[in-house]
């Protein structure tokens, strides 16, 4: 159940640990292998052989093991419902969290399958997709309501203040323009961080209202290509729900299509957004101006957005720059053509 097929430079759980692990399940066998697959932005991942099978060994970072087993359960009530999940395994206490060396590990089957971005997609399987992220929030409400009650309505995060971005676009330009042996990335990193402060000067106005209050709901909460497996041409399985939580529940339609559906040059292909979204609409029961809203935040928030950037000049970490390119340039893009954007998500 890979995030991707890139391997990293995280060592694996040493033998002893893996003895340790696996003890507590009665049919997982022993360890024949253990290898590491991405190191992840929130956890890492090791594909494990055993003698008894293979495995999706997950090493959750964050360590806190009543959120990782009500993510746990969740996951194992929305399989039950017929969403297409790979909820972990339990051991022989019926626990799904095994904290090891004061490590907490979750033992996952393994899920051949693919990653797919929208390039790959069909239009019959755009509309598929949409439908799934639909039945993903209509089963999470079901589950979540039953297990929470009460009002589903968070505080919404004010929307980006332009003049705080501003100084953010100052602080970066320092660094890019002060950096020795400039490369091509550097130029064009000054280029579009220029251009955005122009746009966002042009578009202050446009700041979405303080108290438009979107629709909330339980969401997967990075809803992507690298967290959907497909075997052949169909979902197998949505993975990584360690951002499981109540937010606007379009916006995560719009931000999943901003990723799937981007070409290499920052364009979307918006014949198949239209297909993706109309499918979403009808299985999460979302109105035309509740995805008009969504639009209109996730464009304000990429325009004010420069993680890439903070990750790379301010700490030094460059795994997101071969995103960078495509990604700073739907912003212009999609400013540019905010009419026809709106309009294929709405239409």
């Amino acid at each position: 159940m890979p995030r991707s097929h890139v391997r990293s430079a995280e060592a694996a759980p040493d033998g002893e640990t893996l003895s340790a692990l696996l003890r507590r399940y009665d049919t997982a066998g022993e360890a024949v292998s253990c290898e590491p697959l991405t190191q992840g932005l929130l956890n890492r991942g090791y594909h494990l052989a055993t003698t008894r099978g293979r495995f999706f060994l997950k090493h959750h970072l964050d360590g806190d093991r009543g959120a990782i087993a009500r993510q746990h359960r969740v996951t194992q009530r929305l399989e039950a419902l017929g969403v297409p999940v790979a909820p972990p395994v339990p051991d022989a206490d019926g626990r799904t969290v095994a904290v090891i060396g004061g490590r907490c590990y979750a033992l996952h089957p393994w899920i051949d399958g693919r990653h797919r971005d929208g390039g790959e997609l069909t239009a019959p399987q755009c509309w598929r997709l949409g439908g799934l992220l639909g039945l993903v929030h209509t089963c999470l409400e079901r589950v979540m309501r039953a297990r929470t009650g009460g009002d589903r309505r968070p505080p919404v995060e004010a929307a980006a203040d332009p003049e705080d971005t501003s100084a953010v676009i100052d602080a970066l330009l320092t660094l890019v323009r002060g950096r020795r042996n400039r490369d091509t990335f550097d130029e064009l990193a000054e280029h579009r961080l220029v251009e955005r402060r122009a746009l966002l000067e042009r578009h202050a106005h446009r700041r979405p209202e303080a108290d438009a209050v979107p629709v909330a709901g339980w969401v997967h909460g990075d809803f992507h290509p690298l967290n959907l497996l497909y075997r052949d041409t169909e979902p197998a399985a949505i993975v990584d729900w360690d951002r499981l939580g109540v937010r606007p529940r379009a916006e995560e339609a719009v931000r999943a299509a901003a990723i799937f559906f981007v070409r290499p040059d920052g364009t979307l292909e918006l014949t198949k957004v239209r297909s993706y979204a109309r499918a979403y609409r009808c299985a999460a029961g979302a109105g035309t101006s509740e995805m008009a809203a969504a639009v209109h935040r996730v464009w304000w928030e990429r325009l004010n957005d420069f993680w890439m950037l903070r990750w790379r000049y301010q700490r030094g970490d460059r795994r997101a720059d071969p995103q960078f390119p495509a990604a700073a340039a739907l912003v212009v893009w999609w400013t540019r053509e905010y009419d026809a954007v709106r309009d294929a998500f709405c239409g």
